[in-house]
């Protein structure tokens, strides 16, 4: 089965599009309980008391990372592929 790496780069974008929203929609729902969860799985601590999402943001972001886990994604097939080659 040949590998597609635009369809590779399309689902990873789409994945990531997917994790990204249910993820602001758990922000929006439990601000205090994520950060905690947050403060502990970073190295740093997070600043002010509360999260601070906008739609804007929310909206930024989930362009950024689809647009990066798309590109990710049509990168390792396109090497993948390279190296059978």
């Amino acid at each position: 089965m040949p590998l597609h790496t635009l369809t590779l780069g399309l689902t990873g974008g789409i994945g990531a599009a997917i994790l990204w929203l249910v993820c602001g929609v758990l922000v929006m729902l439990f601000p205090s309980m994520l950060l905690s969860l947050c403060n502990d799985m970073l190295p740093g601590q997070q600043r002010g008391p509360d999260w601070h999402l906008t739609l804007v943001g929310a909206i930024n972001g989930l362009l950024y990372w689809m647009i990066i886990a798309a590109i990710t994604g049509w990168l390792l097939a396109a090497v993948y592929k390279r190296l059978l080659a």
